[in-house]
């Protein structure tokens, strides 16, 4: 080849790739990233697995990506390792899907429909519809329809650039000794591996084939060991994703590389010796870009026909391959938030959402426990309380980290809102949680110095802790569930303890006055009231920025200005049964 046809070769490689990629983005984001998530949920038996693997990777273009969605699931506990094994099964056979659309870019009948569905013509039309909704069209979707029809565009022009650049192979006497060379089943399976490797992409390795076989030069014999080959070498990127993933993640990975190589070992195996048996008249058959779609898709169906029931036994073996480390450290609470999913935020988005839930609990047990050291205090139960602050202190670090990266993505409209609540709510969490250890530290005083309050103190203190707690449960339980319903309760019962607290310092002046309290109690008694106070507050942060976000207000003190000024008869009510409720 000449330096311009090479030139050429790259220049149409790059388009093709490029167009695969647009075009895959587009249907992910056209299909409003709902795929995703339906794959880890619908996941929970074979056939829906291998249906599922399929028309994931069918869509994105990529079995390499649906692969790693995999690892990503089972390193995060969203999946077994037994589910994720029919998943990518069915993502090995979905990347052949992208074969039959490269068809389409060599029907060039001269006549008749052929001709109005050639190259050219196609290219064309598409080409003009999809620029048309990608730049006059203000609707988010017909954007992404003109992503994905820009790339169908880019793609086939990258594929009549690969053509033309490989047409002229066929008088070249070195491309006839290599295509004999590769005729050999083991040296085309590894010359088919290394190039997909390279590429880092089978459907790219199967197009460039199917460029090649215009020379009419590929025989079946010759392209068979390459598409074995090429199956294998897509597995490559999917090993890379096990790196910082946990013994099951690890496993996953795994799966790609041990299912292909063994498929193709034992495909190859009973293939060649039927062969040698009954010597196929159809090896030395001329390949077309159709017949090259045709044989990878039926080579695939055959290795997942031949796997799927030998499920149990590729666990055992990728168990065996990646054994349980006895000696590795224990797996930190917030390993689960994985960057995998970040180009994929439906996916993140859950992973947030079940992080922040978690936080959310803790943040909730350790008021609780606090609340039990005022009148059973203890040592272990101080450093529990100690250990849950902690705990969510780093919560709040990687969710914050986490969210923040998931913000530079292009996310819907409801997606934006479930975002901006996390991040409304991780550092309100994360305060209720200091509140309870300085709670803690409050009854920790009390223990060690035997401060002991009068009757009544005690008495008007439960009865704010009482409220604390109903509060505190009550935004944990609105948050987690997404009820406004109950979210609408939280600002009375603030507004409750607000006044309680008010009422408790009161009295205890009196008290003071009437020397029934000293100095040094009242100067604890006024930090637990301030933690009450302000961890009720934190509650009615989280309630409002669930309710603002839903009204599509992003100003907390313009919306708690307008129900103070305007109280609507709900709020009266639960006002009033509250306050009965915890009456002094």
């Amino acid at each position: 080849m000449e330096l311009p046809q090479i030139i050429s070769l790259l220049s149409g490689i790059a388009l093709f790739l490029f167009g695969m990629t647009l075009m895959g983005d587009g249907l992910k984001r056209v299909s409003g990233n709902k795929l995703e998530p339906i794959l880890f949920r619908l996941s929970n038996t074979q056939l829906k697995g291998v249906l599922l693997g399929t028309g994931v990777t069918a869509v994105i273009q990529s079995s390499c990506a649906t692969s790693v969605m995999a690892v990503g699931f089972v390193n995060s506990g969203l999946m077994k390792v037994r589910q994720a094994i029919s998943v990518i099964l069915g993502a090995i056979l979905g990347t052949s899907i992208t074969g039959w659309v490269i068809c389409l870019s060599y029907l060039d009948s001269a006549s008749g429909i052929g001709s109005l569905l050639s190259t050219a013509t196609l290219t064309g039309i598409i080409s003009v519809v999809g620029i048309f909704f990608r730049i006059f069209s203000k609707d988010q979707t017909r954007q992404h329809i003109g992503d994905i029809l820009m790339g169908f565009a880019v793609l086939m022009f990258g594929m009549g650039n690969m053509s033309n650049a490989v047409s002229e192979l066929g008088k070249q006497d070195w491309f006839m000794d290599t295509l004999t060379s590769l005729s050999h089943p083991l040296p085309g399976i590894l010359v088919g591996a290394a190039f997909t490797a390279l590429l880092q992409s089978a459907s790219a390795a199967v197009g460039i084939l199917q460029a090649l076989s215009v020379t009419g030069l590929l025989t079946l014999n010759a392209s068979l060991p390459l598409l074995m080959g090429v199956t294998i070498g897509a597995s490559v990127p999917v090993l890379l994703s096990a790196l910082g993933a946990n013994t099951n993640g690890k496993r996953t990975a795994v799966i790609y590389p041990t299912a292909s190589t063994i498929g193709v070992i034992v495909c190859a195996s009973l293939f060649y010796l039927a062969n040698f048996f009954f010597r196929f008249s159809f090896m030395e058959m001329i390949m077309t870009p159709f017949s090259m779609a045709l044989v990878n898709t039926m080579l695939r169906l055959a290795m997942l026909c031949l796997l799927l029931p030998f499920t149990d036994a590729l666990e055992a073996l990728v168990t065996q391959i990646i054994p349980e480390n006895k000696f590795s450290e224990r797996e930190d609470i917030i390993i689960h938030l994985e960057d995998r999913f970040i180009n994929h935020p439906a996916l993140a988005i859950e992973q947030s959402k079940r992080t922040i839930t978690a936080m959310a609990e803790l943040a909730r047990d350790s008021l609780k426990a606090a609340f039990g050291l005022l009148s059973d205090y203890s040592e272990n139960g101080y450093q529990r309380v100690k250990a849950l602050e902690t705990s969510v202190d780093r919560y709040e670090d990687a969710l914050g980290s986490y969210l923040v990266k998931l913000t530079g993505q292009e996310l819907t409209e409801r997606q934006s809102r479930e975002v901006s609540k996390f991040l409304h709510a991780l550092s309100d969490f994360e305060r209720i949680s200091d509140h309870a250890l300085n709670i803690s530290d409050s009854a920790r005083e009390i223990h060690e110095k035997q401060v002991t309050f009068s009757e009544d103190a005690w008495r008007e203190l439960s009865v704010v802790t009482a409220a604390v707690n109903e509060a505190v449960c009550l935004t944990t339980a609105s948050f987690i569930a997404g009820d406004l319903a109950m979210a609408n309760k939280v600002e009375p019962l603030e507004e409750v303890i607000d006044n309680l607290c008010d009422e408790l310092k009161l009295h205890h002046v009196n008290r003071l006055q009437q020397g029934k309290c000293t100095i040094h109690q009242g100067f604890i008694f006024n930090d637990l009231l301030t933690s009450f106070e302000r961890a009720s507050d934190h509650c009615s942060n989280i309630a409002v920025a669930m309710i603002e976000l839903d009204l599509g207000c992003y100003d907390t003190h313009e919306y708690l200005g307008r129900i103070k000024e305007k109280r609507t008869p709900d709020f009266d009510r639960y006002f009033e049964g509250y306050r009965t409720r915890f009456e002094l």
